[in-house]
C-alpha cells in the first residue's frame, strides 16, 4: 500500500472531491500512480474535466504537505484511506464514503455497533438530561455512541458514553488538530483516549459552514441508526437524519413538547415513521448488533462458568423478553428472599438487567 503521504496530496489537489479522487485510485491502481500519470493518459478517463486534469498536472509540486506530515507524527493520528482494511465497515457501504480520514484516537472492531445520537446545540435542561441517559445506557450495552463533539446534544451524548465507560466517536467539521467548541478541548482528550475523534478535512482546515452537512453524512455513515433527541424544524441534526435514510439506516427519535420549537423537527419524524423512543430497548430491539450479540454471548459463556448452580438455575429460566419475579419464585421454588438475592448478585456480575415492575431480563 502507498504511504500515506501520497494519499494526503492527491486529497489536497483542487477540483478533486472524494468520488474522483477514488475513481482514479480505482484506475490507476494507486495515489501514486495517478500523481505519475500524463495529461494524455488522465484525459482518456469518462467525465473528467480538464480542470481536474490541469489541477492534478500542475498542483503537485506546489502543495506543501511537510507541515502535516509532522503533525501527524506529533499527535499520533492515524491516516486511514479508503483501501485500508482498519477504514470502518459502516461507512464503506454509503454511496460517498471519504476518501481519507483522519484519526486520533483508535476504531476498534466492536464501533461497528454504533448508534449515532444528535440534536440542537441549543439543548433544552431536558434534552441534556434524555441524551446523557439514553447515551450511558447504551453504552453500558456496549454500544458505540457517535456524535459531533458540537456544543448541546452531541456534548451529553459523548459525555453519557464517557461515564458508561463506553466507547465514542466525535466526527468534526475541522481539521482533527482544531478543538471545536473550543470549550470542549477536555472532552476531545478524553475521547481520544477511550474512542475517536475524525474528520475527512485536511490538518488545520477551520470548521467552516459548508463543511458540517458533508461531516453529517460520515456521522451517519459510521453507524447502525440516528437518534434525534431535539431539533427544530431547520436543524443540522435533520440533514443527519435524512443522511441516515439515503443510506439504508434507521431513524430514531425522542419525543417532545407540542409547545417547544426543540421538539418540532423529532416530533415531525415521528410522524413520519421515526421510532419513537423512550428507553433503550425502543433502540435495541429495532437494530441488530451482530458484534455486540457476539460478544455478550462470549461473555455469558465465561460468566456462566463462575455461576453458583443456583445462580445457573435463575439465570437460565430468565429469557430475552422480562419475566416477573414472581414467575421466577414459581418456576425455581426457591423462597422469593432467595430468588431476590440471587437476582442481584446476576445484575451485580452485569448478566441480568431489571426493569420497573420487578421484571428481570437477560442482557
Amino acid at each position: 500500500m502507498s504511504s500515506y503521504r501520497d494519499w494526503i496530496l492527491l486529497s489536497k489537489l483542487s477540483h478533486l472531491g472524494p468520488q474522483t479522487c477514488r475513481q482514479l485510485v480505482e484506475h490507476f491502481g494507486g495515489p501514486e500512480k495517478v500523481l505519475s500519470a500524463s495529461p494524455q493518459a488522465l484525459s482518456r478517463i469518462p467525465g473528467l474535466k480538464g480542470k481536474v486534469v490541469a489541477s492534478i498536472t500542475h498542483q503537485i509540486d506546489k502543495i506543501e504537505i511537510d507541515k502535516d506530515l509532522k503533525q501527524i507524527e506529533e499527535l499520533g493520528i492515524e491516516v486511514i484511506s479508503f483501501k485500508d482494511p482498519r477504514y470502518p465497515v459502516n461507512l464503506k457501504t454509503i454511496f460517498d464514503p471519504p476518501f481519507l480520514l483522519y484519526v486520533r484516537g483508535t476504531l476498534e472492531k466492536q464501533d461497528a455497533d454504533a448508534l449515532a445520537i444528535v440534536g440542537t446545540r441549543r439543548a433544552t435542561v431536558y434534552g441534556k438530561l434524555t441524551t446523557r441517559r439514553l447515551a450511558r445506557d447504551l453504552a453500558r450495552e456496549g454500544v458505540s455512541i457517535v456524535s459531533g463533539m458540537a456544543r448541546g446534544v452531541d456534548t451529553e451524548a459523548h459525555r453519557g458514553a464517557l461515564e458508561a465507560g463506553g466507547r465514542t466517536m466525535a466526527v468534526l467539521g475541522c481539521g482533527v488538530d482544531i478543538v471545536y467548541p473550543p470549550e470542549n478541548r477536555g472532552l476531545m482528550e478524553e475521547i481520544i483516549k477511550k474512542g475517536a475523534v475524525i474528520s475527512e478535512f485536511s490538518l488545520g482546515e477551520e470548521p467552516e459552514a459548508p463543511h458540517f452537512p458533508q461531516r453529517n453524512r460520515i456521522i451517519s455513515g459510521l453507524s447502525k441508526g440516528v437518534l434525534v433527541v431535539e431539533a427544530p424544524l431547520k436543524s443540522g441534526a435533520l440533514i443527519t437524519a435524512n443522511f441516515a435514510l439515503d443510506q439504508g439506516r434507521d431513524v430514531f427519535a425522542v419525543p417532545g413538547s407540542i409547545n417547544n420549537p426543540n421538539s418540532h423537527g423529532t416530533n415531525g419524524l415521528i410522524k413520519e415513521g421515526a421510532k419513537l423512543v423512550e428507553s433503550v430497548e425502543d433502540v435495541l430491539e429495532e437494530l441488530n448488533f451482530s458484534e455486540l450479540a457476539q460478544l455478550k454471548k462470549e461473555r455469558i459463556e465465561t460468566e456462566n462458568l463462575s455461576l453458583s448452580p443456583e445462580e445457573k438455575k435463575i439465570f437460565n429460566l430468565l429469557k430475552e423478553e422480562p419475566s416477573h419475579i414472581d414467575l421466577l419464585v414459581k418456576l425455581s421454588r426457591f423462597p422469593a428472599s432467595k430468588v431476590g438475592e440471587l437476582l442481584m448478585r446476576l445484575q451485580i456480575k452485569g448478566m441480568v438487567r431489571e426493569l420497573p415492575g420487578k421484571l428481570f431480563c437477560k442482557r
